[in-house]
């Protein structure tokens, strides 16, 4: 499988090394490059890539915006957002509008080339620890998020696995459930929760505190 990625980044020389280090990889092609959001939004329609590697900070319309609107398209690109900050509020933002996964710019060339084939070809959540320890400062103090009130107590054990990066199969493995039994429990957690997708779902719960990201779960 080839797996084409278009590269935003508002600094050139960033852009253009992110492309050559994809670009090397035989099951990966970079079909177009943007420099700012709107540019992103444009190029992305034109190839429609399986993944868009997205700077979160650009400017004019940031990577944050640049999400929504593609995660709002039909069938629309993974989308990894790439950041200089770990805990970056941005990335936060970013994940919750609809990016499936972060980088950070100082990562490996190997840890790169893992995320973007691991968005574009499972449903596995990409880093989850991070993702767990930056919910944490923004969990609320008060009362589980109502959505979580009406979760059964096998879709909170899945949700319990999802958030552990745990994909379908093997949640379904976990659970001794079949798959297409996991992915119905995983629909309506997305549907309760409001979330468009399992990595927004994952921070909605922690940030809802309907599963403590305080502690690995």
């Amino acid at each position: 499988m080839t797996i084409s990625v278009v590269v935003a980044d508002d600094d050139a020389l960033v852009r253009s090394g992110l492309a050559a280090i994809l670009g090397a990889e035989p099951d990966l092609v970079v079909v177009g490059e943007a420099a700012d959001g709107v540019d992103a939004v444009r190029v992305t329609r034109q190839q429609r890539p399986d993944v868009v590697l997205m700077d979160v900070r650009m400017p004019g319309t940031d990577g944050i915006e640049s999400t929504k609107t593609l995660r709002a398209q039909p069938d629309p690109p993974k989308i990894v957002v790439i950041t200089t900050f770990e805990h970056d509020a941005y990335v936060y933002e970013a994940l919750l509008a609809g990016a499936n996964a972060f980088v950070l710019k100082r990562a490996t060339p190997e840890e790169l080339v893992a995320v973007v084939r691991t968005v574009a070809s499972t449903d596995a959540l990409v880093f989850p620890e991070a993702i767990r320890a930056l919910a944490a400062g923004r969990a609320g103090s008060g009362r589980v998020a109502a959505w979580g009130g009406r979760l059964t107590e096998r879709e909170h054990e899945v949700l319990r696995l999802v958030a552990r990066g745990h994909t379908n199969a093997e949640v379904a493995a976990s659970l001794y459930l079949g798959v297409e039994t996991v992915k119905t429990h995983v629909s309506a957690l997305l549907a309760k929760s409001g979330a468009r997708d399992r990595t927004a779902l994952v921070v909605a719960a922690y940030e809802g505190r309907v599963i403590e990201p305080s502690r690995p779960h």
